[in-house]
C-alpha cells in the first residue's frame, strides 16, 4: 500500500541505479530519512534532473511506502542552493554535514526540530557564513544522535555552570579548575574552545550570524571535536578527511606567502 502525497525534503544523496533510474536519499520533515525511487530517462530534459541534486530542499510528490523504496513522481518549491553547488570549499563543508546527518540518523525516524536546523545550516552557508562555524554546531549536535553527547552543562562534579572548563573523557564530561585534579589526563582544551562549544549545544541557528571566531579559535574548537569523534564516534568520513586536507593546503599557501 502507498498514497501519494506533498512532503518537505533535502537531499542527502543520489545514485545511479541500472542505466536510466535513481536511489535519491530524502531527509523529509514528516517521515523522516527515506530512500526513493526515481525513474529516469536517457532524455536531456527530464524534469527531476535538477532537483534530485544534493543540497537541494523541496515539496516532493511521491508515493510513501511503508516498507522499501518509495517513489518521487514530481517536486516543487524547489530551492537549490547554487553557491554550495559551485564552490568547492562549500561544497566540502556540506557534504559533510549531511554525510554526517545520513550516518547519525535512524530510517523512517521523524525529527522536524533537526530537520529545520539542517535547511536553515545549509542556506546559511549558502548565503556566505562561515562554514567551518556551522559544521562545527552540527558535529556537537550529532553527538546526541550517535548516543554519546558528554555532560556540557557543567562541572561533572559540583555542577558549576559559569567559568573556564576542560573536558575529561575518563568522566565523560566537563571539568572546573577546582575539579582538574580529578584527571590527569584530562583534554587540557583551550577555555574557550570549550565555551563555544557549549555554546554550540545550545545554539539557536537564528544566532548563527551573530558569531565571528579568529582562525586560532577555530583551531583548538576542531582540536576539540576531533577527539570526541575519535574517542566517541568512531566515524573516519570521506568528506571530514578531505576538509583536513584542505587546512594543510592553506597552511602551505601560507608558508609559501611568508
Amino acid at each position: 500500500m502507498s498514497q501519494l502525497e506533498e512532503i518537505e525534503g533535502l537531499v542527502l544523496s543520489v545514485r545511479k541505479h541500472r542505466e536510466r533510474d535513481y536511489l535519491v536519499k530524502l531527509f523529509t520533515r514528516e517521515y523522516g530519512k527515506l530512500m526513493f525511487f526515481v525513474r529516469g530517462t536517457k532524455n536531456p530534459n527530464f524534469k527531476l534532473r535538477s532537483v534530485i541534486q544534493p543540497f537541494t530542499q523541496a515539496t516532493f510528490i511521491g508515493d510513501i511506502r511503508k516498507e522499501g523504496l518509495s517513489f518521487i513522481r514530481d517536486a516543487k518549491n524547489v530551492e537549490i542552493y547554487t553557491s554550495i553547488q559551485t564552490d568547492i570549499f562549500k561544497t566540502a563543508y556540506s557534504t559533510y554535514i549531511v554525510q554526517l546527518a545520513d550516518a547519525a540518523l535512524e530510517d523512517r525516524k521523524p525529527d522536524p526540530t533537526l530537520y529545520h536546523q539542517l535547511v536553515l545550516g545549509l542556506e546559511a552557508i549558502n548565503a556566505d557564513r562561515d562554514p567551518e562555524i556551522i559544521m562545527a554546531i552540527f558535529e556537537v549536535r550529532f553527538l546526541h544522535y550517535f548516543g554519546v553527547m558528554p555532560e556540557f552543562r557543567g562541572c561533572v562534579f559540583c555542577g558549576k555552570t559559569e567559568g573556564p572548563f576542560d573536558y575529561s573523557s575518563k568522566h565523560h564530561g566537563l571539568l572546573c579548575p577546582a575539579h582538574f585534579h580529578e584527571d590527569e589526563r584530562r583534554l587540557h582544551a583551550s577555555a574557550k574552545a570549550m565555551h563555544f562549544i557549549r555554546l554550540f549545544s545550545v545554539l539557536s541557528f537564528d544566532k548563527i550570524n551573530t558569531i565571528s571566531l579568529k582562525k586560532e579559535t577555530k583551531r583548538d574548537i576542531r582540536y576539540v571535536i576531533d577527539q570526541l569523534y575519535d574517542e566517541l564516534v568512531g566515524l573516519n568520513l570521506k568528506s571530514k578527511r578531505f576538509i583536513n586536507q584542505m587546512h594543510q593546503w592553506d597552511s602551505v599557501l601560507k608558508r609559501k606567502d611568508d
